[in-house]
């Protein structure tokens, strides 16, 4: 092969037109991610991007909206323990997972029902 694929450079959600409001308390205020500011070309569109590390995660405007039960993406995350702890007095369900043999992790729903999981990154 001539070609290596490299790094991730975003991953995709979807949420439903009209929830950027929604979208930012999660991702920015619950999460602590940074709202990064989409071009202009594509604002139109609606969504909302975040940037955590090196890496940004879309949240796009999908119409019908489904949200993902299986696919998801899943997050390496140094205070897990403090995570979780955050999380649940967010309100927010978080469902431990040991099916795995020496991982921890556990998965929850964003605003909108998509999947998302967190690994112990220590």
């Amino acid at each position: 092969m001539k070609f290596t694929i490299g790094k991730i450079d975003h991953v995709q959600v979807a949420a439903p037109k009209g929830k950027e409001k929604e979208a930012f308390n999660f991702y920015a205020g619950v999460l602590g991610m940074k709202e990064v500011e989409k071009p202009d070309s594509l604002k139109g569109r609606g969504g909302a991007w975040f940037e955590f590390g090196a890496y940004q995660l879309h949240v796009g405007v999908e119409e019908p909206f489904s949200p993902a039960k299986k696919a998801h993406p899943a997050f390496k995350v140094k205070g897990f323990e403090e995570l979780q702890q955050h999380l649940a007095a967010e309100g927010i369900e978080v469902k431990n997972d040991d099916s795995i043999p020496g991982v921890q992790r556990f998965f929850i729903s964003d605003p909108f029902g998509n999947r998302l999981e967190f690994l112990d990154g220590q």
